[in-house]
């Protein structure tokens, strides 16, 4: 019963690491050659890990609001690159860089944040060549 104790426990851990390792690939799950800028308004700001999540409300050209998603890093590379916690309040307008989703979602990762007090922040790595 140990060692097979010893082998669902090992086989967890090489799961999870790999998991782990295929969670943070960019590539997979944005086009790194296709940019997007947005500019919305604040709805949500989540400080998470392994990635913070920015919500916001963009007009599309028919003037209707549609809901964003904007993935970060995680908070503490985050926080590295100068970001505060109070940097992005509800309703704030901000315009936000990023990869598009490659599944077409609304969805972007994001490469920088333009602040209305015309700070820009960097907001993730940029992809292997």
């Amino acid at each position: 019963m140990g060692c097979r104790s010893l082998a669902l426990a090992l086989a967890a851990v090489v799961l999870s690491a790999t998991t782990t390792v295929a969670h943070h690939s960019l590539a997979a799950g944005f086009d790194v050659n296709k940019m997007l800028t947005l500019s919305g308004a604040i709805t949500e700001m989540k400080w998470t890990n392994p990635h913070s999540w920015l919500s916001i409300d963009v007009k599309n050209d028919a003037g209707e609001v549609e809901k964003w998603a904007v993935e970060f890093g995680s908070t503490n590379a985050l926080l590295r690159n100068g970001w505060r916690r109070d940097d992005l309040p509800v309703g704030v307008v901000v315009t936000v860089t990023g990869y598009v989703a490659r599944d077409g979602s609304k969805q972007i990762s994001a490469t920088g944040v333009k602040l209305p007090d015309g700070r820009t922040l960097f907001a993730g790595q940029a992809p292997a060549n």
